[in-house]
């Protein structure tokens, strides 16, 4: 894979979106499960990787995920619902749910 940053969204136990970037997921995730993570997402735990987008550069990453943090819930579950060919989740496949 190509890819040296995405962006990604993770559900988190009360049913919220958290949005963010890094370049590498697995990682990620695991920093966010651990309780390490963000301050939203270390009070909602567990966290679970339900969509993540590569991007060629952070830079294109980061402003994928401040587009997406701007619109309200309807409209993420919209672009989620739409863009699930970009969505590289099967990639991350054996790590859902497990970290």
């Amino acid at each position: 894979m190509d890819h040296k940053a995405y962006m990604y969204v993770l559900e988190c136990r009360d049913g919220s979106y958290y949005t963010g970037y890094t370049t590498d997921v697995r990682r990620r995730l695991a920093v966010h499960n651990s309780g390490k993570g963000a301050k939203y997402t270390r009070a909602r735990l567990p966290v679970k990787l339900i969509y993540a987008q590569g991007f060629a550069s952070k830079e294109e990453a980061m402003s994928a995920e401040a587009l997406l943090k701007r619109k309200k819930r309807p409209q993420k579950e919209q672009f989620l619902s739409e863009n699930q060919d970009r969505n590289l989740l099967s990639y991350f496949e054996e790590w859902r749910g497990v970290l």
